[in-house]
């Protein structure tokens, strides 16, 4: 199953919560990982409809790694993964390589 988002909602495959930082440190359940969700971009629509007729340009692209809050869209599962449908703005930033430590 597919879906296309409309104006400026994004799908985002949820990533695997972490089990352990880069320096080997265990993270357990009830750190509170949970409460900043994180994932990659399947699908993002067209952007929202301006009142001139014309669309805003999306910031984010198919393939990137953003952050969203725990309670931002709605959740659904397309072939056996676990998603997200979101407005843009919902997604708090988009991470780099860098970022990840």
């Amino acid at each position: 199953m597919r879906i296309k988002p409309l104006n400026d909602k994004v799908v985002v495959r949820f990533a695997p919560p972490a089990e352990r930082t880069r320096g080997g440190i265990i993270i357990p359940p009830s750190a509170g990982k949970d409460e900043v969700h994180r994932g990659t971009v399947v699908a993002v629509g067209p952007g929202r409809l301006l009142d001139n007729g014309s669309r805003s340009g999306m910031s984010v692209t198919k393939g990137e790694e953003v952050l969203f809050s725990r309670y931002s869209g709605t959740q659904l599962k397309l072939n056996g993964n676990d998603h997200v449908v979101l407005p843009e703005d919902q997604i708090l930033g988009v991470l780099d390589e860098e970022d990840l430590d």
